[in-house]
């Protein structure tokens, strides 16, 4: 049984409910998940994990600067030991973003650190514009008529493949 952190920053939730999917399935595997939130993680040592997972969302094209700066405060450490990281983006709805050497958040932010993840994954995030606020919905709506997407704001659209996110926990299981 292995120790595992699974260090996260979500913008709207879909991260969080990624994670803890992860959580069910690799504790499934028989091994212990710790969650902590990146807002929270500022005394969590990577060190004290067998492993360490990083997963983050995106919003307007970038990255939380928490994410960022965990990733490359614990590169010594988590190059160490085995690891991951995953994205969540509307962007990776589209066939031809949705994978790690495809999706350009993801290739932007490996760039930024000096941490290189052994695994990399990407998951299509969900497009709730109910829950938005005003700005972040007009944006939204901005950026998806740009993009060939849903810009009705009753659009409520969820484009993770649990499918997917189950077969990433069982490679978090077994790295």
């Amino acid at each position: 049984m292995a120790s595992i952190l699974v260090v996260y920053g979500t913008t709207d939730g879909q991260t969080r409910r990624i994670c803890e999917r992860l959580r069910a399935i690799v504790e499934g595997d028989g091994h212990q998940v710790t969650l902590v939130p990146i807002e929270a993680a500022g005394d969590t040592d990577p060190s004290s994990f067998d492993k360490v997972v990083v997963g983050a969302s995106i919003r307007y094209g970038k990255h939380s600067p928490l994410i960022l700066a965990f990733a490359n405060r614990h590169a010594s450490v988590l190059d160490t030991r085995p690891n991951a990281f995953f994205t969540v983006n509307i962007v990776a709805r589209k066939p031809e973003k949705n994978r790690p050497e495809t999706n350009p958040y993801l290739q932007k932010f490996l760039r930024r650190i000096s941490w290189r993840p052994k695994e990399l994954e990407v998951f299509a995030g969900k497009l709730d514009y109910p829950r938005y606020r005003f700005f972040d919905r007009l944006m939204i709506r901005f950026i998806m008529l740009i993009t060939d997407g849903p810009t009705d704001p009753s659009t409520v659209i969820e484009y993770t493949d649990w499918g997917q996110v189950e077969a990433f926990a069982h490679r978090i299981a077994r790295m």
